[in-house]
């Protein structure tokens, strides 16, 4: 039974970092680059990777503007992201019981 469990983590959420993105994405519809470095304490070129991971995976997706002239990003978790988020989260409770 702990196989088939272990079987449902996915490996994307397994960086703390990723985990953190996913939690953040889960409860706003979207966030920019600078607040969710910010609220993660992360570098640019660190959260950098870990996002273009989970979008590698088609776990979030984002948006390019402007706002004041200057280049602004947002992101928000896709469908896709946030039924495999559950999953994860419902193999760790699962884990747990």
């Amino acid at each position: 039974m702990v196989k088939d469990i272990l079987n449902n983590l996915d490996k994307a959420f397994e960086n703390k970092v990723r985990l953190g993105i996913m939690s953040v994405l889960m409860v706003n519809d979207k966030i920019d680059f600078i607040s969710l470095k910010e609220l993660l304490g992360v570098t640019d070129g660190n959260l950098a990777s870990h996002l273009k991971n989970l979008e590698k995976k088609q776990y979030i997706s984002f948006e390019k503007d402007f706002v004041d002239r200057k280049p602004n990003t947002t992101y928000k978790a896709t469908d896709t992201g946030k039924q495999a988020f559950k999953a994860h989260i419902n193999a760790i409770e699962n884990l747990l019981k």
